[in-house]
């Protein structure tokens, strides 16, 4: 129902929480300045705690701790590989797709399953799989849940994979130093080595063992954790709802990792940064959200990701992003904003599938675009330039409760002239003379590195369509005053 139908006083009775209600009602009006986080918030305080925030002061990051200057392209190819590696180990046995045209999604948090959209991103990768089946795309997703759950132990199957995956990398370098020795000894004596005979028998049976080895009867695991409640765990059910098995039909692949990440694990070995910028799409599609970490940290790493205009970081960006159609046929910026507001359930899932699919028939060239434009953004989202909300609401507050020592214009926007907007065009996010960021590209990409990309042009646009900060005073009306949240 909507927001303005909802009755908090029953409500809160009905959840014996009526006093705390009271309390934090009383302490919102006794406030000689009341702040919030984001216009969803700002929204629920003016129905329910009855006033409107005088300053919306969103969340920031330390975008110095996350800057990589030139080298978050670099990065991202890197941990890409360690990815990469791991999926080889999971999937032995069933490796039939091609790991250079493999995209990795991923989602994380908290294991709030309709919270955090994680209902609407499972039937949304069942239809994307769909999609890619009947297109006859010969790009595979693999896509992560990250998100703790009762478990007492690793997949013994998973670990098992990771084993086998290193008993052929050891056999496969075992045998290129056999090869490499007869191949050395031979162009010195000035011989061309005969390949039948370069291999003894013993080589061809150790060869034979490690393929052997690699035999599986059963599909990939889902879960790399035994899982205590597995039966009724609601995202390993909707798994079995919508048939996402891991099998060599299924171009969507799922991998559940119900702990956080950890660099001494001996499964993932990689922290939560590295794994990050490994991936090339985060998809947060919230249904609530007061602001919302995970896709700014995405945005800082110059990762793509998906939002919601449910989310307190889907409506900043919103009111920042002026015009993604302007970019035309080039990709969008690299916030994706899922609009679950004002559509039904079905269309919103509608709108992640056509999201996804889009940014699966993506080239390599134009992911290295996006996440170029995506990094440029980071700016938005510094301390430097959103703290200053926080100083413009202390400076309210001291006029207001000493009004005879400090005097301000209650309406002044803060003060942003410090603020920077995307790095210019003399600097760019990745350097030409680096290396490439996906190796091993297809001649079908080799095409698209021919298209014409100004790099000066395209920063030019992205000034273009980012807004200046919204003012600091009351929340903005118009589409976010209207009171018509859905929940």
């Amino acid at each position: 129902m909507t927001l303005y139908m909802f009755n908090v006083d029953k409500e809160a009775g009905e959840r014996q929480i009526y006093h705390r209600y009271c309390m934090e009602r009383a302490a919102v009006h006794c406030a000689h300045v009341f702040t919030t986080v984001s216009q969803i918030t700002a929204i629920e305080a003016d129905h329910m705690l009855k006033r409107k925030p005088d300053v919306v002061t969103p969340n920031g990051l330390n975008v110095k701790k996350f800057s990589a200057m030139h080298e978050f392209q670099n990065l991202h190819s890197t941990n890409k590989v360690r990815l990469q590696e791991f999926v080889r180990g999971h999937f032995y046995g069933h490796l039939d797709f091609n790991l250079e045209k493999t995209l990795f999604f991923f989602i994380a948090g908290r294991y709030e399953f309709m919270n955090k959209g994680a209902d609407i991103f499972l039937e949304s990768l069942s239809r994307l799989n769909f999609l890619l089946r009947v297109h006859k795309r010969d790009v595979t997703v693999v896509v992560f849940f990250i998100m703790p759950a009762k478990t007492n132990n690793f997949n013994v199957e998973t670990l098992k994979g990771q084993a086998i995956r290193k008993q052929l990398w050891d056999t496969a370098h075992s045998v290129k130093e056999k090869f490499g020795k007869k191949l050395y000894d031979a162009l010195l004596k000035g011989e061309i080595p005969d390949m039948n005979k370069i291999l003894d028998r013993d080589d061809f049976t150790i060869m034979k063992r490690a393929i052997y080895g690699t035999q599986r009867q059963s599909l990939p695991p889902v879960t790399t954790h035994n899982m205590l409640d597995d039966s009724t765990d609601p995202i390993l059910s909707n798994i079995r709802r919508i048939g996402l098995f891991n099998s060599r039909t299924d171009r969507v692949k799922v991998i559940f990792h119900p702990e956080f990440l950890s660099s001494t694990s001996p499964l993932l070995p990689m922290d939560y940064e590295e794994f990050v910028r490994g991936c090339h799409l985060g998809v947060f599609p919230s249904y609530y959200e007061p602001w919302g970490y995970t896709p700014g940290e995405c945005t800082v790493m110059g990762i793509p990701s998906v939002t919601t205009n449910l989310s307190g970081f889907g409506c900043f960006m919103q009111e920042h992003v002026a015009d993604p159609a302007a970019y035309a046929a080039s990709p969008p910026p690299g916030i994706y904003i899922l609009d679950r507001r004002f559509r039904s359930a079905d269309e919103s899932c509608n709108q992640l599938t056509q999201f996804m699919f889009g940014f699966c028939q993506q080239s390599r060239r134009q992911r290295v675009i996006q996440r170029n434009r995506t990094e440029r953004l980071s700016d938005l989202l510094d301390w430097r330039y959103l703290g200053r909300y926080y100083m413009h609401a202390r400076h309210l507050t001291l006029s207001r409760a000493f009004p005879d020592k400090f005097k301000m214009d209650p309406t002044a926007p803060p003060q942003t002239e410090g603020f920077r907007f995307p790095r210019p065009s003399s600097v760019p996010p990745s350097p030409s003379a680096s290396v490439h960021s996906t190796p091993h590209h297809s001649d079908e990409e080799e095409e698209d590195d021919e298209e014409r990309y100004d790099e000066e042009e395209e920063a030019k646009k992205d000034r273009q369509n980012i807004k200046g900060p919204f003012t600091g005073g009351e929340v903005p009306h118009g589409e976010y005053g209207s009171g018509e949240l859905q929940h």
